[in-house]
């Protein structure tokens, strides 16, 4: 797991030891984990995987089996939610309908008893930070879903928290107004300095907009790193078939430190060469993991022999199904590409399929 860091302020969230189990059932493994100040933390993975539960036991919802949780140095595991300094921000939005959008912000403001004046200057800031300063006056249902999404988001941070959760704060917006807000959330958090930790099994949104990502399954964080490492270094066979798209190929590797290249066998193809990706102390049986869009195709040259099985027109790419021996390995081919290297290429066509050493991991986990 790849949790190093080079800053030096203390973490906003520690974790230690943390596990969550409802009778038989460990909904969550025990667990270490730092999240730093100003961090865009996202925990993603698919339904089921334990990522909420992970982020109700740091917000004080649901108490830990075993573990430790400290806010900004403190430990808070026995301190109720009320006391602990974080907000957070749901799918359902949770406005007061009776109250303008300028009451709904200031309203955690008045039960903090902060004096008029502040509160007003503070939530005034906030409706500017999020673009509705000129719409304070309405009340929700007279706001698109986008804009009552940014009231909540407005009411989440005016009172200035260490933390704010967001648990799939987007799932109900339509495709279009979710990747507009994924760029509006990163630039509010730049702006407000607060650390977010974002709940999604959406990848594209924790590839968007994380500083780091842990990637959860059954209960385990497989997987801590930027959305680059996550994305071209995966740790496991679970963290690169769930991140995009990825070929799994079964190897037999042999024993050797990380970062060697070698050449192994990979089941019903043949020899292909990659990177070990951990040390391995014995041979054992592995996976390859090789992005589509780092395989090169060419009609003549070295390489493995595929035949184009199905052949997908995407705008910009196109999408090959190759089958390799046994195998079927997928390929992304740019529109570029195809039109000058491979104009003409059907189903049915052989060409020859390569890749570099260092695109090609190999795990055995």
């Amino acid at each position: 797991m790849n949790t190093q860091t080079t800053n030096t302020a203390a973490p906003a969230v520690e974790i230690h030891g943390i596990s969550k189990r409802f009778g038989e059932h460990l909904a969550v493994h025990p667990l270490d984990l730092e999240i730093r100040e100003n961090e865009f933390f996202s925990i993603l993975g698919p339904s089921g995987c334990g990522k909420t539960t992970l982020m109700r036991m740091i917000t004080g919802f649901e108490t830990p089996s075993s573990g430790r949780v400290h806010l900004g140095g403190a430990d808070v595991t026995n301190v109720p939610t009320r006391n602990r300094d974080l907000n957070m921000l749901f799918q359902s939005y949770a406005l007061f309908p009776h109250l303008t959008v300028f009451e709904n912000v200031a309203f955690e403001l008045r039960v903090r008893r902060v004096a008029k004046a502040e509160a007003n200057r503070r939530a005034q800031e906030a409706l500017e930070l999020v673009r509705l300063g000129h719409l304070g006056d309405r009340k929700p249902d007279q706001l698109s879903g986008g804009q009552r999404q940014r009231v909540a988001l407005a009411r989440a941070v005016v009172s200035g928290p260490r933390v704010v959760l967001l648990d799939e704060p987007l799932g109900a917006l339509d495709q279009q107004l979710r990747k507009e807000m994924q760029i509006e959330l990163k630039r509010m958090q730049r702006e407000v300095g607060i650390t977010f930790i974002y709940v999604t099994h959406d990848q594209e949104e924790a590839l968007t907009m994380s500083d780091r990502i842990a990637v959860m399954s059954d209960g385990v964080v497989q997987q801590v790193a930027p959305p680059e490492d996550i994305y071209n270094r995966p740790d496991t066979r679970f963290v690169a078939g769930f991140i995009g798209s990825c070929n799994l190929l079964d190897v037999s590797v042999t024993a050797g430190p990380a970062g060697e290249a070698v050449v192994v066998q990979v089941d019903g193809v043949g020899a292909a060469r990659g990177i070990r990706a951990e040390q391995i102390e014995r041979e054992a049986a592995g996976t390859m993991l090789v992005r589509p869009e780092r395989i090169e195709v060419r009609r003549d040259g070295d390489g493995l022999m595929g035949v184009v099985e199905t052949l997908t027109f995407l705008g910009e790419e196109w999408h090959a199904h190759l089958r390799v021996g046994t195998q079927v390995i997928k390929a992304s081919i740019s529109s570029l590409v195809k039109e000058r290297d491979l104009p003409g290429l059907t189903a049915g066509e052989s060409l020859r399929l390569s890749w570099r050493p260092q695109d090609a991991r190999i795990v055995t986990r």
